[in-house]
């Protein structure tokens, strides 16, 4: 039987040897969320802030027949400058793998190669979910089935806001997955901290969140948890305030034929435009909140782990 096609850092294979807490980080933010240089700027923001919070980060991604668990920083501004890698999910990660081509995890496939390295917590921005008119275009992002059945716990600042929130946490429910909000009774709606939804579950500390980890293993529980973390307060722009915005983005999609794996990175990039910026500003904003929560239940995790 071949081994895995995985590429371990010299970074996270010490801290897989020492114990240390590791956070899987996606890649599609490097190469199809944000614009260069801002891109790789703010990988190596959330990764330092990984690190500043006693956990080591591991970016995944896909390059030269393998998954690289952990980028240099050469391979990390080289991605950063790709101008046609791949989105990778579930359904394309081992055909890219194949043919030797540079991808990008989505979160789907970052669950998957997280779990491959043994890793149990994964931050990224905001997870995919049922896209609006899915009723009769079918389109359901493969982050949502990924969830019922890779067992990794992602902190994310919701489900982006240019999807169907409520058929997003109806479909989460169907399939059994722990949707978590952190702090409050809300779930989030990426750039607002209010979707207007109530959020199926609530937890306030970390530990909380490793033992609901752990304990689901236990009990031979399939798939992970989803932890909303709703976005710091000086960052978020309130949902009275994007709605119009998301409604002008989604009318120009739908204009301009856009489908498919297209249409989350056009209808953030318009929104960018149309808040003069602010979007990407909140978007890095969360994304930091969600490293240093994540960060927190890996170490919760070890240490729980670790008790006679």
């Amino acid at each position: 039987m071949r081994t895995l096609p995985l590429t371990i850092s010299p970074e996270v294979a010490e801290a897989r040897a020492t114990g240390t807490p590791i956070v899987a980080l996606e890649s599609t933010i490097i190469t199809h969320g944000m614009p260069f240089p801002q891109n790789v700027e703010t990988a190596r923001r959330v990764e330092a802030e990984v690190r500043a919070h006693g956990a080591v980060p591991a970016t995944i991604a896909v390059m030269d027949h393998a998954v690289h668990v952990g980028l240099t920083e050469g391979q990390l501004a080289a991605l950063g400058q790709t101008a046609n890698a791949a989105k990778l999910s579930r359904a394309d990660l081992a055909a890219c793998l194949v043919t030797g081509g540079t991808g990008a995890t989505t979160v789907a496939a970052t669950m998957i190669c997280a779990h491959l390295a043994g890793i149990d917590v994964f931050a990224t921005g905001g997870i995919g979910g049922v896209h609006r008119g899915a009723e009769t275009s079918f389109d359901i992002s493969a982050d949502l089935p990924e969830l019922a059945q890779t067992p990794v716990t992602v902190v994310a600042a919701g489900a982006k806001a240019i999807l169907d929130l409520p058929k997003s946490l109806e479909y989460l429910e169907t399939h059994g997955v722990p949707v978590i909000a952190y702090g409050q009774d809300d779930f989030p709606a990426f750039w607002s901290r209010s979707s207007g939804l109530r959020a199926p579950l609530r937890m306030d500390s970390a530990a909380d969140i490793a033992a609901a980890h752990l304990m689901r293993a236990q009990l031979g529980l399939a798939g992970g948890q989803l932890v909303a973390n709703p976005i710091p307060p000086d960052a978020e722009i309130a949902l009275q305030d994007i709605d119009p915005m998301i409604e002008t983005a989604l009318r120009q999609a739908a204009l301009a034929g856009i489908a498919a794996k297209a249409v989350t990175p056009f209808l953030l990039q318009r929104i960018f435009a149309l808040t003069d910026g602010r979007s990407l500003t909140a978007n890095i904003a969360l994304v930091l909140n969600n490293a240093r929560l994540a960060a927190a239940i890996a170490t919760e995790i070890g240490r729980q782990r670790d008790r006679p």
